[in-house]
């Protein structure tokens, strides 16, 4: 059992506990559902910086929310990778748990005013998505520990995050912002497929059975590239429904192609952190290159 610290964490580390190399998968969304908006001349830049605010929040409490369960349940006793704030005996945490629960206050604030303005069923959204991300690696049955942490990434981070930033401006369907979130989603997945497949090892022996650890190694790594095929594939359709010159966003492989290299390589450890990084700007360029050309293109 985890013993409870007495240690009070520096800024630098509460700053490195929230992960911000995570960041872009929260700011990419954002970014592409507006894409989208602006294509059908419907962006509502208050709304838009509003979804920024829930999508940095929530990333930050899922960041903290995982620290704390992976934390007492002694998952990151031997983790590679960024600092652990629990598993390092950084911080408390109960002052970690406190964190992650501030930070879903704040996104639940920004998303009640979204929905005041726009529609009173996206309370019901955000209320799933906050259990989503707790429900993660939280409760006694956490779902991240029962390989379907990548179905969600898409779901939340992928189909709800870029549709419901495009909803809110628009409110109405967009068949550009389906196949925005689809790119933006398997881009997220392959940042969690990666993370996973470091952690194999680790995962293994504290009997936390990611996709990664199901899939062994061999096949998670087939999995990161097929994922970033599929990204691939949805800027091609993003296109076909708007303007050819989205193709442009096929410029998100100029980092992804080296991570996929990398992944498919048979790099482990700490060979694999640089893929992270790597992945996740992979998908904020995605996202900045097919806005840019829905903004000048529509």
């Amino acid at each position: 059992m985890l013993l409870e610290s007495s240690a009070v964490a520096t800024p630098a580390q509460w700053l490195a506990g929230a992960r911000p190399r995570t960041l872009p998968a929260a700011v990419s969304p954002v970014l592409a559902g507006t894409g989208v908006a602006a294509y059908v001349d419907a962006v509502v830049w208050w709304k838009a910086l509003l979804a920024l605010v829930v999508a940095l929040a929530l990333q930050v409490a899922v960041n903290y929310a995982n620290d704390y369960s992976d934390g007492i349940r002694g998952t990151d006793a031997d983790r590679v990778g960024p600092l652990r704030l629990v598993g390092s005996g950084a911080a408390p945490a109960a002052a970690v748990k406190r964190a992650a629960f501030l930070a879903f206050g704040v996104a639940a604030v920004a998303g009640l005013a979204l929905a005041a303005t726009t529609a009173w069923w996206l309370v019901a959204v955000g209320a799933v998505s906050v259990l989503a991300a707790w429900f993660y690696t939280g409760g006694s049955k956490p779902y991240g520990y029962l390989g379907l942490g990548e179905v969600m990434v898409f779901v939340f981070f992928g189909l709800v995050a870029v549709v419901g930033t495009t909803y809110v401006q628009t409110e109405t369907w967009e068949w550009a912002s389906l196949w925005a979130a689809v790119g933006i989603g398997a881009l997220a997945c392959a940042i969690l497929v990666a993370n996973n497949l470091r952690d194999i090892p680790t995962d293994t022996v504290a009997g936390k059975r990611t996709l990664a650890v199901v899939l062994g190694d061999r096949r998670t790594r087939l999995l990161y590239a097929v994922l970033v095929l599929v990204a691939a594939a949805a800027v091609v359709a993003v296109a076909v429904v708007t303007s050819w010159c989205v193709l442009v966003g096929l410029g998100f492989m100029v980092l992804a192609a080296p991570a996929t290299r990398t992944v498919l390589g048979g790099a482990v450890g700490p060979g694999l952190i640089p893929v992270l990084q790597e992945t996740g700007l992979a998908e904020l360029l995605w996202a900045v290159l097919v806005t840019a050309a829905l903004v000048v293109c529509g």
